[in-house]
Parts: C-alpha cells; structure tokens; sequence
C-alpha cells in the first residue's frame, strides 16, 4: 500500500485535534487570568487581543455580542479574567479562548510604569506647551529617527519628495524595540543636535503592542526630545497609539506619512498661494489708481480749481510711475527668484547620490563610511554595495 493512500489531510488532522479538545469539559469553561496585549477593535465589532504572563501567552477573540456587554474598553495593558471556550480555528490550525465575559483585574505592570512616567514628567513640566517650538515652514533638510528597513521611511521618502522634490531627507537608522533601543534613540537625538544636522526631525515607527513601542515611553527619550534645539515630530505607532514622546515632542503626528505632510510644506500650494497675493496686490492698485482719476476728474471739471489740478495731475503722473516701477520690482524679483530657483534644483540634482546610482553607478559602504579608495580596503573586508534598487553584502577576497 501507498503511504499517499495512508495519508490524511491537514484539515482532518485540524479537524481531529479540535473534536479532541472539544470533548475536555474543563476547556469548553476555562477561566483564564493575563495581561492584555495586541488588542484590537475590529470594524466588524469582534475583539481581538493576546492574553499573556510571564512565561506564555496565547491568542483571544470576543465575538461582537459578547463584546457589546463589556463593561470597560480593553487596552494593552490591562490585567483582566476571562471566562471562555478553548478551541481550534481549523483553517489556521490555531487554538485559542473564544471569550465569553471578561473582567477588570487591574492594571498591567508596564502600563502602571507609563502612567507613572507620564504623571512626573508632566508635573516636571515636560508636556508644556510654552516649551514647544514651531516647526520651520520652508525646511531644506529634513532629518528621520527611525529603522533603516520597513514601510515607515519609505512612506516618509514618497510623501516628502511629493510635496517638495527638492526637500532632503537625512536618515539616521537607530533600533524602533527591544532592549538598548532607548538608548540608541536619545543618541540619535543628541547626535544629529550636535551636528546640526537637519531643520525638523522626525521620530517615528510603526504599530505595534505597548511593549514594541515601549523605548518611546523611556524618560532618557523624554528628555533627549525636551533638551533638543531642532523641532521634532513624533510619529510613533498607530493614530489611538500615544507615547510619551508624543507628549514632549513639539508636535505630534497620527502615522508617519502625516508627519512627511506636517514637516515639508506643499511646494505647489506655496506656488498658489504667492500668486493669489500678486494678483490681489495688482486688483489693490488698480482700484487706487481708478479711485485716484475719479478724484482727478472731479477736480478738473471745475475751472476754479487750475492750480490744484496741475499738482493732481503731476501727482497722478508720479502715482503712475511709482506702480510701474513696482511693477518692474515684482517682475524682476520673480525672474530672479525663477533663476535661483532653476540653479538649486539643477544643483541639488547634481549632487544627488540617487542621481548617480540611477547612471548605474553604486556606493561602497564600509562600516557605514563610504569608501574613497582601494587601498582603504583589506581582504575580509564585509562591504555594504548601494544601488539604485536596494543594497547587498559582500566581502573583499
């Protein structure tokens, strides 16, 4: 006989373990006590969340009928009792508690800490609102706090350089979880100060739990945001995700995208909006100058009034000849402006190292140094290569 013939399917081994668990009487009314972790409210009016301990966690759903009898909003954090059904979810070959009724048994030990944190640096006057600075409106150089890998920078590059291509993102890479992350990112903070090394800077990350967002809730991150002289955005997590390096930063932005759309201005509404102002400037001294041969003509229909007229009309000529010099001003500061315009963005297209990539060109990286010269280099030597679509390891043999 064929073992493919002896074979069963996943379903029905799915399908098996779930009869098998169904048939334990203690697991169709388990009462489970953890922590709430990775809770999320879906549309649909299901709850999903991870309840967890010390040592295991394992996954949670409160269907919408039994949600709507809660008697408090679950939040990562929250110690709670739940009382359910254990059972498989045979599509995925997942056990989880498909909960019942659910009650408060205080808070977890994390969200205890944040709120803590939270309350003395808010007492300490960190939250304050006369500390914060404006962000710049017209910045050339925008600087990111974030992983070098993932959505978030990307999201930043696209939304920022469709607002203003000539805008410039400087990406310090510093570790969004995990232990030492903190560290790194006050670091971060402190290094690109020192070297003055943008005009904003965004600090962001995507969602996640309370523990994955965790070093932004850090009191040394908390103080690396207050003590900056550069303007910072916070952008950490998802729109209901608040951190205390929300709290401290100069603004705070729902997603990272809308960071990039706080941070650079839109180049094309800044265009409108100079020429809506020359436009009205222009309707502004037309009706001066129309109000002004109104005036004119009423005095020189009277003969009594020669002399008067003759000084109108030379003041008239002067009116006339000071709104064709602004004229010329304003003609002539667009020109200029226009050429400086066209120098910078020919020039910083010059500069840019994407430009030389897209020629077919790449960057050798050597412990995040660029490489100058071969006699920099040494057999064993790990290389990071930069192309125009990605970047790849290699070794020098």
């Amino acid at each position: 006989m064929k073992y493919s013939e002896m074979a069963i399917t996943v379903s029905d081994v799915n399908k098996y373990i779930k009869e098998k668990i169904a048939q334990d009487e203690y697991l169709n009314n388990v009462l489970v006590k953890g922590e709430i972790s990775n809770f999320k409210n879906h549309y649909t009016g299901h709850m999903y969340f991870t309840l967890k301990d010390e040592n295991s966690l394992i996954k949670c759903i409160i269907f919408k009928s039994y949600a709507q009898k809660l008697n408090f909003i679950p939040k990562d954090g929250m110690k709670v009792i739940l009382l359910g059904t254990v059972s498989v979810f045979e599509r995925d070959g997942v056990y989880q508690i498909y909960g019942k009724v659910m009650e408060e048994d205080g808070l977890g030990d994390l969200y205890t800490k944040y709120q803590q944190l939270k309350s003395r640096l808010e007492e300490e006057g960190l939250f304050n609102e006369e500390h914060k600075m404006e962000i710049p409106k017209m910045p050339k150089i925008i600087g990111v706090l974030t992983s070098q890998t993932g959505s978030v920078i990307k999201d930043i590059i696209n939304v920022s350089t469709r607002r203003n291509p000539n805008v410039y993102i400087r990406l310090l890479p510093v570790p969004v979880q995990g232990e030492g992350a903190a560290e790194k990112i006050a670091e971060g903070i402190q290094y690109m100060n020192k070297n003055k090394l943008a005009d904003v800077l965004i600090l962001a990350r995507g969602g996640g739990s309370l523990e994955d967002l965790w070093p932004f809730n850090e009191e040394i991150v908390a103080h690396s945001i207050y003590n900056s002289e550069i303007p910072i955005i916070s952008a950490v997590g998802h729109e209901t995700d608040f951190t205390i390096a929300d709290f401290v930063a100069d603004l705070r932005a729902p997603t990272p995208s809308a960071a990039a759309e706080l941070a650079v201005p839109d180049i094309y509404e800044v265009k409108q909006k100079i020429n809506m102002y020359k436009n009205r400037l222009r309707l502004a001294l037309n009706k001066k100058v129309e109000f002004m041969r109104m005036q004119y003509d009423k005095v020189t229909s009277s003969f009594v009034f020669k002399e008067p007229t003759r000084k109108i009309n030379e003041s008239y000529i002067r009116i006339d000849t000071y709104i064709k010099q602004l004229e010329n001003l304003i003609k002539g500061k667009k020109e200029r402006q226009n050429i400086i315009y066209a120098n910078l963005v020919t020039k910083l297209d010059t500069l840019s190292p994407l430009k030389t990539l897209t020629r077919g060109y790449s960057i050798a990286q050597k412990k995040d140094k660029i490489v100058k010269s071969a006699q920099d280099l040494n057999i064993g030597d790990k290389l990071v290569l930069k192309f125009i679509d990605g970047n790849q390891n290699v070794e020098v043999i």
